[in-house]
């Protein structure tokens, strides 16, 4: 056992005696111009590295770098910038002559993708493509060989700008990335973006092969976890998962996107893509999906819900100034950067609390202008389609849209845009309109257009129009009385009429409504903003009545003025029923009093009694 344990201190004292021999014998100042020559011979990179390069031995044989960076050429920023370098070195190698590192690790390192990081040279050189036989970068003349196995980057920071784009900063950035013989390589990320108090976290592993670089490469996003919390996002946020295969070809710059799957909180996506990277980016994307939920994204709820699931959905809205700024800049004027292609087909889709079935939107923009070729789907025993236009190219977005909807439940459309619930049954409505901006608000103050509505088998809530015209005759005259009983609403069997929208009121003309004992026409109007409503109907109840078969004849075939006016939540009517039968009574007495002319033509007083008809 001593002569065993003699030996191991021995051999440890050989390699410690060679290691530092080593460094005494190897200046690693020697390969640094050899390292920056070949950089730029390679990709036409200019490679920097301040002060002098020195060893470091314990516990790993390194290499130790002062302030390096790495720019374009003719560049205004490098590309990467890094406080300090390491290069973790293997031993053997260097027995050699050969320089191989297993490690390089960029601490608190910059890296710009920004118009004035990028190569401004029309002539500038090109990395030409490296053979996947080839195991590093070899230099004949000096015998020098210069691999790499693992890069390591540690708290750093992504600046990412395209073009006059406002750019974005990815912070706390950990990347490691092995290499192996075949130019593939493991990479796990982490790092964080925070902009608009958004902050977003993500974590990837995924694996690229680069065997062909610069002409083609790939990557296989294995997983990608995220989470999205901040100003406007559901308080518990928008976390989930991710992955796709990428690559990219360089002959025409076009990016590929492949087995692509997403979920976001109880949201599913799959499909593909793809990106051709000129000057005026292009997009395709396919998307399909079993379930979307974009409530749970949004944070949506109906107005008065308390319950637990929705106050843990709340959202937690900007500061007032943000919000303004973002209002003001709703113009979405990203779109007019680039083309696109989307096609989205989902089998379940919750939105404000609709469900919606078949969803199929087909939309392509070209630099700003999108035409909605197709947005359709059904809700319940209806379908809907919403084909139409958008305009980004000015100040704020325009829209135009040809809504044709068919026997949609219009409570669930209420309850989507917390409306009072004044009516149920099967709403169907065709026109066109449009305005400026896509929100509640614009709708209520920028919107205009006309449509043709209908509705069968619609229910009235909270008031009978049937009972209030007969209580209030039955009042004035008790020669007729009502039904003894009634329910809480109006039931009509059609309705119908024609609308025209401006600035946020709704005119309603030629409106006709038909129940099994009454019949309406009239017209009126609806006060978005001010969520007002105003009703002048002529209302003829046909049924229902007991009392003088007189009177009641007269009131079938009379159109009795009602008006309905006032806030949604608190209407008021207006029933005109003295009027009606005190003009029946003037009606009554002229008939008689012309019955006894006709009789009495002879006589004398005939004068008289003429006098009396015209009073």
């Amino acid at each position: 056992m001593r002569r065993l344990v003699t030996t191991l201190v021995i051999l440890l004292v050989v390699i410690i005696a060679g290691m530092t021999s080593l460094v005494f014998l190897i200046n690693p100042n020697d390969f640094r111009d050899y390292m920056v020559n070949r950089v730029e011979q390679k990709s036409g990179y200019r490679l920097a590295i301040d002060g002098e390069l020195r060893w470091h031995v314990w516990p790993q044989l390194s290499i130790l770098a002062g302030q390096t960076s790495l720019t374009a050429p003719g560049a205004k920023e490098p590309v990467v910038s890094a406080e300090n370098m390491r290069l973790d070195v293997r031993l053997l190698p260097l027995l050699s002559h050969q320089l191989s590192i297993k490690q390089v690790m960029l601490k608190s390192a910059v890296i710009r993708l920004t118009p004035d990081s990028e190569a401004n040279e029309p002539d500038a050189p090109i990395a030409p493509a490296i053979n996947s036989g080839n195991e590093g970068i070899v230099d004949t003349q000096s015998g020098w060989k210069f691999d790499i196995g693992r890069l390591n980057v540690a708290d750093s920071l992504l600046i990412w700008q395209r073009a006059k784009s406002d750019q974005v900063n990815v912070r706390d950035i950990n990347l490691q990335m092995d290499q192996n013989d075949q130019r593939q390589a493991n990479i796990k990320l982490s790092s964080r973006i925070n902009r608009d108090q958004r902050d977003l976290t993500l974590n990837v592993e995924a694996t690229l092969n680069m065997q062909n670089y610069p002409r083609q490469y790939s990557a296989d996003i294995t997983n990608l976890t995220y989470k999205l919390s901040g100003a406007d996002i559901p308080a518990n946020g928008i976390a989930g998962q991710a992955s796709l295969n990428a690559s990219y070809q360089q002959s025409n710059n076009t990016v590929t996107l492949n087995k692509l799957a997403v979920s976001a909180n109880d949201n599913q996506l799959t499909g593909s893509g793809q990106a051709v990277l000129t000057d005026l980016p292009d997009y395709q994307l396919n998307l399909q999906s079993d379930k979307m939920d974009l409530d749970a994204i949004s944070g949506w709820q109906p107005n008065g819900s308390d319950s637990a699931q929705q106050k843990a959905q709340a959202v937690t809205s900007a500061p007032v100034i943000a919000r303004d700024i973002d209002a003001q800049q709703d113009s979405l004027s990203v779109l007019t950067g680039f083309n696109a292609l989307l096609s989205l087909k989902a089998v379940d889709v919750t939105y404000r609390g609709l469900k919606i079935h078949n969803l199929d939107l087909q939309a392509q923009n070209r630099v700003g202008h999108v035409q909605l070729s197709t947005l359709s789907g059904s809700m319940g025993n209806g379908t809907f389609s919403l084909p139409g236009t958008l305009d980004a190219t000015g100040p704020r977005l325009m829209a135009n849209l040809s809504p044709d909807l068919k026997n949609i439940e219009i409570s669930d459309l209420l309850r989507a845009y917390n409306l009072p619930q004044v009516m149920t049954g099967n709403f169907s409505m065709q026109g066109e309109m449009g305005g400026r901006g896509l929100s509640i608000e614009d709708f209520n103050s920028n919107w205009q257009g006309n449509a043709q509505m209908a509705m069968t088998n619609a229910h009235l809530n909270g008031l009978n129009i049937q009972q209030l015209v007969q209580q209030g005759i039955s009042r004035s005259n008790n020669r007729v009385q009502g039904q003894q009983r009634y329910e809480y609403y109006s039931e009509f069997q059609q309705m119908q009429a024609q609308g025209a929208l401006k600035n946020g009121v709704l005119n309603l003309n030629d409106i006709s409504a038909d129940a099994s004992m009454m019949g309406i026409k009239g017209s009126g109007t609806v006060n978005f903003p001010g969520k007002m409503a105003d009703m002048n109907l002529l209302v003829r109840v046909s049924g229902g009545w007991q009392g003088d078969n007189a009177l009641i004849n007269m009131l079938q075939k009379t159109d009795i003025p009602f008006r309905v006016y006032g806030p949604w939540d608190q209407l008021n009517y207006e029933l005109k029923a003295d009027q009606i039968l005190r003009q029946q009574m003037q009606q009554e007495a002229r008939n008689a009093i012309q019955s006894w002319i006709d009789k009495n033509s002879d006589n004398k007083e005939i004068q008289d009694n003429k006098s009396l008809l015209k009073k």
